[in-house]
């Protein structure tokens, strides 16, 4: 075995030095920056603004994120990731295990992070600022397909188990096809488009819920809209073939 010798070691720790501070600062970077969005909104969120609540100048700053656009796409990965991970547990702790009862465990947590973060979903989902769209070629794009890949692993689930019932070929409006096409390179090429469709409106019929309930557009008729949640699950987890009582 070959040993460097000391000054090589010392340079060594000395790197690893600088790197786990350059990350402890991007770290801070970030946390400032959630705070400004948090407190004062997205118009907020400036370098210049981080800057001064860090106590750096804005040239400093630019040795850790090159300007406004990768600071943000930064947030929102590092938001998005925060959010998967709170699915990921609701997911892996739900008090039913069957499919149909880890799908609704995390679907409430959904709601629940929502609820509680609702400037950062905000950020990642209503997108007020164009820096934070996490199309394909985006830095966060990755980070938006991990927190997608949560609900489409328990839809992936029912249809395994046989719980959705099998598509009926030649029923689906061609319209969709070539739509749904796009999501099957996302998901692999294992789930029928039939099944893609029904993912697709559970998706939305709960996503909507939990927007319309955070931007607050159900106030004008409901002051606890958790009732109306967990009625709309209900038709969500029938949609998907499963009993919303006993989750089979």
């Amino acid at each position: 075995m070959q040993f460097a010798p000391p000054a090589t070691r010392r340079a060594q720790q000395r790197e690893q030095a600088r790197e786990r501070q350059r990350t402890e600062t991007k770290s801070e970077i970030l946390r400032c920056a959630r705070r400004l969005l948090v407190e004062e909104g997205p118009g907020a969120v400036s370098l210049r603004a981080i800057a001064r609540e860090m106590g750096m100048t804005a040239p400093g700053l630019y040795r850790y994120y090159a300007d406004h656009r990768e600071l943000v796409q930064a947030l929102t990965a590092f938001l998005y990731d925060e959010f998967t991970v709170e699915l990921q547990r609701a997911r892996d702790q739900a008090p039913d295990a069957s499919p149909a009862g880890r799908f609704a465990a995390t679907a409430r947590a959904l709601r629940t992070w929502a609820l509680a973060h609702q400037a950062e979903f905000t950020l990642i989902f209503s997108k007020p600022m164009s820096d934070a769209d996490c199309a394909p070629g985006d830095p966060c794009h990755a980070a938006s397909w991990r927190f997608g890949a949560v609900f489409v692993g328990l839809m992936m689930d029912l249809w395994r188990t046989g719980t959705i019932p099998p598509p009926e070929p030649g029923k689906l409006d061609p319209a969709w096809l070539s739509q749904l096409e796009e999501v099957r390179e996302h998901v692999g090429s294992e789930p029928p488009l039939e099944i893609l469709y029904l993912f697709v409106l559970a998706w939305s019929r709960l996503y909507g819920q939990v927007s319309m309930e955070v931007f607050g557009h159900l106030a004008f008729a409901l002051a606890d809209p958790e009732p109306l949640f967990e009625h709309t699950l209900r038709d969500i987890l029938r949609l998907l073939g499963a009993d919303p009582v006993t989750g089979r």
